[in-house]
C-alpha cells in the first residue's frame, strides 16, 4: 500500500515525522525529531518516537493527536528518515552519477571483481 512521509507537531508540542495512508487515521513507524545545540548553529536528530526504551521505528500515533501539519517536509529529512527506518542508504544526484552518454566507463568487465 502506497504511503506519505508527513511532519507533523502533537499536541504534547513533540515534532514527529512518519508515515501515513498505511493505517487510515494513524502514523506508522513514528520517530521523533530532536533539536541539538552546536557551536555552527542547532542540528535535527531523528530518534524512535519510543526512545530510550524502544530502539526500533515501530511506534503508532493517531491523527486525533496531531495539532499541526506542516505543508512541505523537506526531501533531505524524507531521505534521512527513510533511510533510518528501512537502513538503507539512499543515492543522492539521481541515478548516482551514471553516464548514460558511455556507460561502459567503469572498465570493470568481470562482475565478480566488484564483490571482491
Amino acid at each position: 500500500m502506497a504511503y506519505e512521509v508527513k511532519l507533523v507537531k502533537l499536541v504534547s508540542g513533540d515534532m514527529v515525522i512518519g508515515k501515513a495512508g498505511v493505517e487510515i487515521g494513524k502514523l506508522t513507524e513514528v520517530a521523533a525529531l530532536q533539536t541539538v545545540p552546536t557551536q555552527q548553529g542547532v542540528q535535527m536528530m531523528l530518534l524512535p518516537f519510543g526512545y530510550p526504551f524502544e530502539q526500533d521505528f515501530n511506534g503508532t500515533i493517531e491523527t486525533t493527536h496531531v495539532l499541526y501539519e506542516y505543508k512541505n517536509c523537506p526531501e533531505e529529512l524524507k531521505s534521512k528518515y527513510i533511510e533510518a527506518i528501512s537502513n538503507l542508504t539512499l543515492s543522492t544526484g539521481g541515478l548516482g552519477g551514471l553516464n548514460l552518454q558511455n556507460p561502459g566507463g567503469g572498465k570493470v568487465s568481470d562482475i565478480s571483481k566488484l564483490l571482491k
